[in-house]
């Protein structure tokens, strides 16, 4: 499902690459009013997203507002964030820890470089947190404990590096 609001502020052209790629990966689209832009449903796991095409440097309240909002609503949300230059990334660093969020916190962001990357990721997060919870894999944990874990080992392991490198540094300028 997506959601009509967040379609409206896209590039059609973009929606009918998203519609394409869903409908490749076997995934039917359906345009409604709902809070987070998308929620993907696989194997009876509901898998909310929020899906910032356009990082706005000077106000990253919004994301951070809306999301403190969402995140007492829904259980498996995760912020896909577009993040295309450098200014954008320090940004975005800088305003994760000044809205005070955890990380491995309830909410997951998901930093990306480009747009068409987006629906990778989500599908990949949607789909093994489905195969989760068909193979009773997450008997013993919460299913977003296993979303969580599959996606950063298969996913994420360089951008999880190149912020731990960034962090390591603003932390050592901190010091100072």
């Amino acid at each position: 499902m997506m959601s009509r609001k967040w379609r409206d502020e896209q590039a059609p052209s973009y929606i009918d690459s998203v519609s394409s790629f869903l409908s490749e990966n076997s995934f039917d689209l359906e345009f409604v009013s709902i809070d987070p832009d998308l929620i993907f449903n696989c194997e009876g796991l509901s898998v909310a997203f929020v899906f910032v095409t356009n990082w706005d440097c000077g106000n990253p309240e919004l994301v951070f507002n809306r999301v403190q909002k969402l995140e007492a609503r829904f259980k498996n949300l995760y912020v896909v964030v577009c993040l295309p230059t450098k200014e954008k990334k320090d940004s975005f660093q800088r305003s994760y820890f000044k809205f005070e969020r955890e990380i491995g916190g309830p909410v997951t962001f998901v930093p990306i470089q480009g747009l068409e990357m987006g629906f990778e990721k989500m599908i990949k997060i949607a789909l093994s947190g489905g195969a989760c919870k068909q193979e009773d894999v997450t008997s013993g944990m919460k299913a977003e404990v296993c979303v969580f874990i599959t996606f950063f080992v298969i996913n994420c392991y360089l951008p999880v590096l190149v912020f731990l490198t960034t962090l390591h540094t603003f932390l050592f300028h901190v010091r100072r």
